[in-house]
């Protein structure tokens, strides 16, 4: 008989990155695609994106991540949106799909209810409430490595966040940065007990059933 296959620890992390980037490399893909065909057909598509409060804007809850006022635009949240949405799958992967498309779907529509009467596109939206959502995650858990993960993206992108306040980027959908950031805080808060959780080691254990013995004995 043969011996049972054995997948090293190596091909195993390379087997979960590889299934963590495909949904990213899917989605970035695909707002590429969207800027591509802009060009092509020298077409504006801006009006895809959300106007609060009107009807002709609702569709921009699903279109708009997707849809860029230029190349830089696109290339600025591809590169962040690229590496959140993999730690995000990587680290969180009993969870991440729920995750994504709930910061996806819930940013969308905070926006079109409080936004300013104007065309909000881009997928910064995105980006802030994944970046919201693994930084105060990983402090909910407790758990060092979500809390280093943490502490990595505080320093890649710790800057963004005065992309949240109004007046100090001209021309940018700030309310879609302060939105998309209260939205990655609410669910890192409403999954805390879902995914990853730090481990509880025989120590830990023996130390409670210890106080819950000394509670008792302090009864009598």
């Amino acid at each position: 008989m043969s011996e049972p296959a054995h997948i090293s620890e190596g091909a195993f992390y390379r087997k979960k990155f590889l299934l963590s980037i495909i949904i990213p490399v899917l989605f970035i893909a695909l707002m590429w695609l969207v800027r591509i065909a802009e060009i092509l057909f020298s077409a504006d598509f801006s009006q895809g994106g959300i106007y609060p409060l009107a009807l002709r804007g609702l569709p921009g809850i699903i279109f708009s991540p997707f849809i860029h006022s230029d190349t830089r635009h696109l290339f600025n949240n591809s590169l962040p949106l690229f590496f959140l949405a993999t730690a995000l799958f990587y680290f969180y992967s009993e969870v991440a799909l729920k995750v994504f498309s709930l910061t996806y779907l819930l940013t969308g529509l905070l926006v079109w209810l409080a936004g300013r009467e104007a065309w909000h596109i881009g997928a910064s939206g995105l980006v802030y409430g994944l970046a919201s959502f693994l930084f105060f995650s990983g402090i909910i858990r407790r758990y060092f490595r979500l809390i280093a993960l943490s502490l990595l993206v505080v320093f890649l992108y710790g800057s963004m966040v005065w992309g949240i306040f109004p007046g100090i980027y001209t021309n940018v959908s700030w309310e879609s940065h302060m939105l998309g950031f209260f939205s990655g805080v609410l669910l890192s808060v409403w999954f805390r007990k879902e995914g990853p959780q730090a481990p509880v080691y025989e120590w830990m254990e023996e130390e409670e059933e210890e106080e819950g013995e000394n509670g008792r004995e302090g009864e009598g």
